[in-house]
């Protein structure tokens, strides 16, 4: 701060910092664990969080193929990643997932909750509880078995951490003929929040995104036949569907330091398409 006379009146004048983080330092050695990281939402925010210098921990149930293509991509840009093969719902696969990242990095700074299943398209009447149940423990079970674990283990940290839920606008707009998948991303939102009261006081900041219509595997129609696509953008005030990369860029945001007063918040990255939804009613 600096202080300088003008005739009789006393300016104060502060000295405030610009410098922006540049590339590669928003989440320098960070550890970053993203579930379901081997395609689509997790691959792009894998790929996003190496490029701002975290060490990230690529997950895959089934795909191990995706899952080393993701780890390998991230290498060859200079990154640090691990690949580990995991299934969310397996509550005695998540403890050891992360024993296996303490062995290897020490701790995990973030948690990114986004491996899922979408729903199953079948009415409620039709509904057999295998089914619900599949959905429901991967949607909701997984992210609960992941969280606390990951709690778990920063029980003596002092260390400022994110959690980050990929939940979906289903959450508030709901779908029929797949009642399992809006109760599981509903459940989700209220779950986060409830989690970010129990840990505002302890460093650890909780927040939730929720994608629209983003073309990735399970919006495969609007990626293959180009006529659904354009049909189904109609209905998105920004009339395009969204990008993976769209989702990374704020999950790079909420896991850094730039959304450090950031906590209990739902962020829709859906190009104005829940906002819209209503019209014409």
């Amino acid at each position: 701060m600096f202080a300088a006379n003008k005739g009789s009146r006393l300016l104060f004048i502060f000295s405030v910092s610009t410098r922006k983080k540049t590339a590669m330092d928003k989440l320098k050695d960070k550890v970053a664990l993203i579930t379901g990281s081997d395609s689509g939402i997790g691959r792009a925010i894998a790929l996003a969080y190496a490029g701002e210098g975290a060490k990230v921990v690529v997950t895959y149930r089934s795909d191990e193929d995706g899952g080393r293509r993701t780890t390998e991509d991230i290498r060859a840009q200079g990154g640090e990643a691990i690949c580990l093969q995991l299934d969310v719902t397996d509550e005695a696969q998540v403890i050891r997932a992360f024993d296996r990242i303490i062995e290897a990095y020490g701790r995990v700074d973030i948690l990114v909750n986004n491996a899922g299943v979408n729903g199953s398209n079948i009415p409620v009447a039709d509904l057999d509880t295998e089914t619900f149940d599949r959905c429901i423990k991967t949607n909701l079970y997984g992210p609960f078995f992941c969280c606390r674990e990951y709690l778990r283990r920063r029980s003596d940290s002092s260390t400022a951490g994110s959690i980050i839920f990929i939940s979906s606008i289903h959450e508030d707009v709901n779908t029929a003929g797949n009642a399992d998948y809006n109760a599981s991303k509903a459940g989700i939102k209220n779950f986060s929040r409830s989690l970010a009261l129990e840990l505002a006081e302890r460093q650890v900041r909780v927040n939730n995104i929720a994608p629209g219509m983003i073309l990735t595997e399970m919006n495969q129609e609007a990626v293959e036949d180009d006529a659904v696509r354009r049909e189904k953008e109609q209905h998105i005030p920004m009339k395009r569907a969204g990008k993976p990369q769209d989702v990374a860029n704020v999950a790079v945001f909420l896991a850094s330091s730039d959304s450090g007063y950031v906590t209990g918040a739902t962020y829709a990255v859906d190009g104005g398409l829940m906002i819209h939804l209503g019209q014409g009613a």
